[in-house]
């Protein structure tokens, strides 16, 4: 159902998103730019915009600059990741770089980031008064300064073992949900509405945006290789420092904390059930998916500041199926 509803409004969101592409020249950057965002994905962030728009009783077609907006930064940050972590496949086509080369997929990234701006700044203030336009930007602008901190911060984590819980929390925040945040404020800012619904949306899409990662991190050990795409346990092998890591590393003996610590070095797939021995010994598995549960849980309750509404089910299904998505 939340597939259907993301695929009903991405059709729109693609033809503005088409609009603003097509005026880059020359052609490679052009094809540079828009290769991630034909290769699919999901369209949350936009989505999300139009449904806070509508939910405080805007209208559709206002919020959909600031949508394109968000796939534009969510992309941008996508082609610069596959660059930094050297990826070779995205969304199961060659990165951008594997195709273009490294110069050419740096130039894409900034294009997009750029153009990113440009399509806030031409939402139709006929209808949307010009004030809200800018705060909806300034939210924009405030997302791409926390995502480009959040991967700093991962970068910083590389080799780290002593990462505290409440470091952990601020990187995928900063990473992830900080532009999932921004999606909801921005949407409830250019829909007009009250601060108080502006404030509850902005925590919902943090909350969801931070249930989102950590979710990954739960699927990355609970899921099957054919749901996932991947391996299973590849987080552990890669030696990443997840939600689960983090607690067992705080609660484990200093004997298994120890192992668990070898593993992570040892980049071995063999090793990656005796890894997840150790988190189920002390509950990590566990924390990771109740803390899930708590923040989509709280999501919900924020929406009550709303009147009722087809979009504020959406919303509500939304944070559901960051819950129930198998990858």
């Amino acid at each position: 159902m939340v597939k259907e509803m993301l695929k009903r409004y991405s059709e729109s969101i693609d033809k503005e998103i088409g609009a603003t592409l097509s005026t880059i020249d020359p052609s490679t950057l052009c094809e540079a730019s828009d290769h991630l965002i034909k290769a699919g994905g999901k369209k949350l962030r936009p989505a999300l915009v139009v449904l806070s728009s509508e939910a405080v009783g805007g209208r559709n077609e206002d919020a959909l600059k600031t949508a394109a907006s968000m796939e534009l930064i969510h992309t941008f940050s996508l082609i610069h990741d596959d660059i930094m972590d050297k990826d070779e496949m995205r969304r199961g086509k060659p990165s951008v770089h594997m195709i273009w080369g490294e110069p050419m997929a740096i130039l894409a990234g900034d294009t997009l980031f750029s153009k990113a701006f440009e399509t806030v700044l031409e939402t139709d203030t006929k209808n949307v008064d010009p004030k809200r336009v800018v705060e909806a930007l300034k939210t924009v602008v405030d997302s791409c300064i926390k995502i480009c901190e959040g991967q700093a911060l991962d970068i910083s984590f590389e080799g780290k073992l002593e990462v505290k819980e409440e470091e952990y929390m601020t990187m995928i925040y900063k990473k992830t949900a900080a532009l999932i945040a921004a999606a909801t404020k921005a949407g409830a800012i250019i829909g007009g509405g009250t601060d108080e619904q502006i404030e509850a949306l902005s925590e919902y899409g943090r909350l969801i945006g931070l249930a989102f990662q950590i979710q990954d991190d739960y699927l990355d050990v609970v899921s099957d290789e054919e749901d996932l795409g991947k391996p299973v346990g590849s987080d552990i092998v890669e030696g990443k420092m997840t939600l689960m890591v983090v607690h067992a590393l705080a609660n484990a003996s200093s004997e298994d904390k120890e192992r668990l610590i070898s593993i992570l070095n040892a980049n071995d797939e063999s090793l990656v059930d005796n890894a997840i021995g150790i988190f189920n010994k002390y509950g990590s598995i566990e924390y990771t998916r109740n803390i899930a549960l708590d923040n989509v849980k709280t999501a919900k309750e924020l929406l009550e500041v709303l009147d009722d509404s087809e979009a504020k089910e959406s919303l509500k299904l939304v944070a559901d199926f960051v819950l129930e998505r198998t990858h």
